[in-house]
Parts: C-alpha cells; sequence; structure tokens
C-alpha cells in the first residue's frame, strides 16, 4: 500500500478524507498535504585501484543483495551531506570528489508500506579505503570492479540502471 492510500483521516482535524487522493484535501479545515516520493542518495565508491565496495544488505528489502553505500536523505539534509552520512554509518569511510550520475524512480518496500522513491546516484573516491567495515545495515562488502558485478545481484531496479549507465560510460 502507498502512503497515500494510509491516510484516512485528516492528521491535523481528524475529520473523515478519502484515501488514495493526491493532493489530499480534507473536507472539513481545507488541510491540502501533497504525497511525493521520499528521497536517498547512494554513490558507486572507488579506491585508488578504481573498484567500487558493494555492500551486502543485512535487512529486508532484498536482504543478501548488494548495494551501493547511502540510505534516505533528512529533513533539511542535502544529497551530498545525506551520502556523506549515510557513508559514514554503513561503512566508516570519508569521501570526496563526488560527482552526481544520475537519479531513478524506485519503491522502497517497508512494514507493508511501498514508498515511492527518487534515488540520487552518484559516484566518490573513498578516503582510507583500507578503512572500511561493515557497519549499520551491512553484512559485508566487496571492492570489486564494475564489470566484474552482475547486475542480477543488485537489490534494486534503480541499482541496476545506473550500473548500467556507469558501465558504459568507464568503456
Amino acid at each position: 500500500m502507498e502512503p497515500n492510500q494510509l491516510f484516512r483521516y485528516c492528521p491535523r482535524c481528524g475529520a473523515e478524507c478519502v484515501p488514495g487522493k493526491n493532493p489530499l484535501i480534507c473536507p472539513a479545515c481545507s488541510l491540502c498535504y501533497f504525497f511525493n516520493p521520499t528521497c536517498a542518495a547512494g554513490a558507486y565508491i572507488f579506491d585508488s585501484d578504481d573498484r567500487a565496495i558493494f555492500v551486502e544488505r543485512a535487512k529486508e528489502p532484498a536482504k543478501g543483495k548488494f548495494a551501493i553505500p547511502g540510505g534516505f536523505i533528512d529533513i533539511g539534509e542535502t544529497a551530498e551531506d545525506a551520502l556523506r552520512r549515510e557513508v559514514r554509518e554503513e561503512v566508516g569511510l570519508e569521501i570526496e570528489g563526488i560527482e552526481f550520475l544520475a537519479s531513478y524512480p524506485n519503491s522502497y518496500h517497508y512494514r507493508d508500506v511501498h514508498y515511492p522513491v527518487c534515488d540520487f546516484i552518484f559516484t566518490a573516491k573513498a578516503v582510507g579505503a583500507e578503512l572500511a567495515q561493515a557497519l549499520d545495515g551491512v553484512a559485508g562488502f566487496q571492492w570489486r570492479r564494475i564489470n566484474e558485478m552482475d547486475p542480477a545481484t543488485l537489490a534494486f531496479p534503480s541499482l541496476r540502471m545506473s550500473w548500467q549507465l556507469l558501465k558504459h560510460r568507464m568503456v
């Protein structure tokens, strides 16, 4: 179920509303609430040997599949700041040379809700790649060249599309 289907009552006044509408407009107090995708940032982070770090997801969705370090952007953060934070949280690395690669729509299923997501994908360089470690939500990681990665093992469609784009750019 998508978030706009969950709202049956106005979050301001509690009046009954028609679920599934976007925007939700309260018939009692006229609150107008737009449902927009949540945003996430991730990066193909390269070491000095041009290998990217791929993390094995420790949790659902896509537990056991590979992803790039990243996560949801918090309110008030830029995509780049969220990326730096998520990389520190997941693999303990600092990054530099952040460059935008592409954005893709995605869907993230969590606790019976399908969250529409816009994934912002970047490339970056690891500072001290040898310091990488599996931290929050990460079961393990591998440093691999882009062309060595099997896209079928990637966790989300947005990752497979960005992998394809990056692979063609690196040829």
